[in-house]
């Protein structure tokens, strides 16, 4: 699990900053402190979101 985390996290980051940046958006928070907030928010939910997507894959594959 600790080489298929990683991975997990390079797609996730993104994905949840972006959606976070869009929300501020289109809330009509486009000053640049608040998507930086967003786009750090997104980074650190996206820890846990691919550990907990890591652990579900390798669990799937043991069971495969």
């Amino acid at each position: 699990m600790i080489k298929l985390f990683p991975v997990m996290y390079l797609l996730a980051a993104p994905v949840l900053a972006g959606v976070l940046i869009t929300a501020m958006l289109a809330m009509g928070h486009a000053n640049p402190s608040s998507l930086a907030i967003a786009a750090a928010a997104g980074a650190v939910v996206a820890l846990p979101a691919a550990w907990v997507v890591a652990a579900r894959l390798m669990r799937f594959v043991q069971v495969a």
